[in-house]
């Protein structure tokens, strides 16, 4: 199911630059000391699995399970969890996205993107539902989340899974699942890449 939206939409993690130099034919290269490697390749896909069973060990019956990614690395990361689920499980997980950017209430203050159009794999009602993304920063991209997803139906119970936790809480909102806490500075930025996107996989710390 999708919904259609607008052309635009918002997302508050602070803008990265992706301009080259004069003549550049893409993103200038970050130097050595602006990008700090949180989780290796080997250190996130055993992130991954820890994650999968503890979301196992909250859900009596994972038939019940619905992953929904956040936009925009949060729907990649929901898709390779319910892979991870499905191997340990031995039957497929549902998955979707859920946009959650005409509910949030900070649009004047953050960065645009593109909306990407809600996709549940079926009704939510009744559901275990994940809500799952890259990074819990403020709080509000989830608040705006539940919100979004009171509009499809009402699950039995929402749980929140992240991969990391980099603090600067503005909502009393807390993850469920965390792969990683990492306090940062607020003009840094975290980076999470999976090998079916960027052909790499990590966790990176960016710095300004």
């Amino acid at each position: 199911m999708a919904r259609p939206g607008d052309a635009s939409a918002f997302d508050d993690s602070p803008a990265r630059s992706t301009a080259g130099g004069p003549g550049s034919l893409g993103p200038a290269p970050l130097e050595p000391e602006a990008r700090l490697e949180l989780l290796s390749a080997e250190e996130l896909g055993r992130t991954l699995d820890r994650l999968a069973c503890q979301v196992l060990e909250r859900v009596a019956h994972s038939q019940q399970l619905l992953l929904l990614g956040i936009p925009t690395r949060g729907v990649a990361l929901a898709r390779v969890l319910a892979a991870r689920l499905e191997a340990i499980c031995g039957h497929p997980i549902a998955h979707g996205s859920l946009d959650p950017t005409f509910h949030r209430d900070d649009l004047e203050r953050v960065g645009t993107r593109l909306v990407e159009a809600t996709q549940l794999p079926g009704s939510v009602d009744g559901r275990q539902v994940v809500l799952v993304d890259d990074v819990i920063f403020t709080g509000r991209t989830v608040r705006a989340a539940l919100e979004a997803l009171q509009a499809w139906g009402r699950p039995r119970r929402v749980l929140l899974l992240v991969m990391v936790d980099r603090g600067h809480r503005e909502l009393p909102i807390q993850p469920d699942f965390c792969g990683r806490l990492v306090p940062t500075a607020r003009q840094e930025t975290i980076e999470l890449c999976l090998q079916s996107i960027d052909g790499d996989e990590g966790v990176y710390l960016l710095r300004a």
